[in-house]
């Protein structure tokens, strides 16, 4: 694989994106640390972030990261109206990159209904003028990405947001650690020449095959799910995955029938250092499991020292495994044509 040929088969950049991630987080902390946040905090028992695909992601992460730490409850709404519990004593989150998400929007409207205190994440469109009109606090966003493309600025801001606001310590020392590990390892998962460069080994391992992705629950849910989309998205190749210790009660007995089917599945674990113990020897004993069935089993472990550099290291590192796994399939990473059908579709109805 070479500059040239990745050139050819993505014209629309999405390996500058990924390269320039690094970048993406420094100017996303910036907006982060300058946007103007005025809000009575005060009272707040709940927070909900409501968003959909790459716009939910960032979501999804923040919740996964804050687990042991926000003394309140926070969930990712994918619908199109808010949980029940939601009330003027929540903080509603409305993360939408195009402004104009039907769902979000709806959600957004039905927290207006309810007189929830609501901060929006968007680059303008409904979201922005619903905002406006209500005189709701916005973060404007750089427009010009896909969506899975802009998880810096759909994470750090709020990240920084919930800092500021007093829900949470600041983390500038663990946002620090992540940017300079982002850097590095961008310098070389950008060089297709590397031997050094994991994630097109992988991408390579996992062409033709079904990737099936296992992590721990614990902090790593959400990274597992970025993986997943990422591949489908970007590559145009279906891949499945679950947690554990859940998928121990369950979708392991699935490892059985249908053997020759398994031979074309190829089972990424992601594994963190941070795990619980008695998850780690799951993640052991399940590998072996699996390895009989499977195509073959391959670890990918994170890096770092603090939790939000580790986690950051394993999307990274799946973020462009999806890439050069599209490359590798002869496909544009960047069209979501299917997507693209199904919204014009709705728009019809």
């Amino acid at each position: 694989m070479t500059l040239e040929e990745i050139r050819q088969l993505d014209p629309s950049g999405m390996y500058s994106c990924i390269r320039d991630f690094p970048q993406q987080v420094e100017d996303a902390v910036r907006v982060g640390k300058t946007v103007p946040l005025r809000m009575n905090v005060r009272g707040i028992k709940n927070i909900v972030l409501t968003g959909l695909g790459g716009s939910a992601i960032g979501g999804d992460l923040l919740r996964s990261y804050l687990t042991g730490e926000l003394p309140i409850p926070f969930l990712v709404n994918r619908n199109y109206v808010l949980p029940d519990f939601v009330d003027r004593n929540s903080l509603v989150i409305v993360s939408s990159y195009s402004g104009n998400t039907e769902e979000t929007v709806s959600a957004h409207l039905d927290g207006v209904k309810r007189k929830a205190r609501i901060l929006c994440v968007t680059t303008g469109g409904e979201t922005e003028l619903i905002a406006r009109k209500n005189r709701q606090l916005t973060i404007r966003i750089p427009s010009g990405l896909q969506p899975r493309a802009a998880l810096g600025y759909s994470f750090f801001p709020l990240l920084l947001a919930l800092s500021r606001l007093g829900f949470i310590k600041s983390k500038a020392k663990e946002i620090n650690e992540t940017i300079g590990l982002l850097r590095l390892a961008s310098a070389t998962y950008a060089d297709p020449g590397s031997t050094a460069n994991r994630p097109q080994q992988l991408a390579e391992e996992l062409k033709g095959k079904l990737p099936i992705i296992y992590s721990a629950a614990e902090h790593l849910d959400a990274v597992n799910v970025r993986w997943r989309g990422q591949i489908c998205e970007n590559a145009k190749q279906l891949a499945f995955g679950h947690v554990l210790p859940e998928m121990n009660h369950n979708e392991l007995v699935g490892w059985n029938v249908n053997q020759e089917l398994m031979k074309r599945m190829h089972v990424v674990l992601l594994r963190d250092k941070g795990t619980h113990s008695r998850v780690g020897i799951r993640e052991n004993i399940t590998q072996q499991i699996v390895s009989r069935y499977a195509s073959s089993v391959s670890e990918v472990w994170s890096e770092g020292s603090s939790l939000l550099a580790r986690m950051f290291s394993l999307v990274y590192f799946g973020d462009w495994t999806s890439f050069y796994l599209a490359i590798l399939n002869k496909e544009d990473p960047t069209p979501v044509n299917a997507i693209d059908y199904l919204k014009n579709e709705l728009a019809k109805v």
